[in-house]
């Protein structure tokens, strides 16, 4: 026994989903003869509450990992975006020379150390 294709069904499925989004977009049309301000008004509160809880937070954040890369120092133990704990030992520009173990040394860019490591 063989199975039917699945076009016809397919197909059925798109235009019943064309259906659907239409009547979407023709309920969501608004009337014309309405104050412009208070159709501008919510999009205006959406953007501002982007602004408070999206934006700012990450720009304060941007602001305090770039302090802490700006105060780094040698003798600093520190954990990489990677997961790599060391402890620096030369800071030479935007280049970071960190003890992982004994004798171990490896160089990484100061964007790539993530924060103080705390144990």
């Amino acid at each position: 026994m063989r199975t039917p294709p699945l076009n016809g069904g397919v197909f059925f499925f798109h235009k019943e989903l064309i259906t659907m989004l239409q009547f979407i977009f023709l309920q969501a049309q608004q009337p014309t003869g309405g104050n412009p301000f208070l159709s501008m008004l919510f999009p205006f509160l959406i953007l501002i509450v982007f602004y408070f809880f999206l934006i700012r937070p990450q720009i304060k954040r941007q602001k305090e990992t770039q302090k802490f890369q700006e105060s780094l120092r040698e003798g600093l133990e520190v954990v990489t975006n990677s997961g790599i704990i060391g402890k620096i030992t030369k800071i030479d520009g935007p280049v970071v020379r960190l003890m992982v173990d004994e004798k171990t040394f490896i160089r990484v860019v100061k964007s790539a150390i993530q924060g103080e490591y705390k144990p």
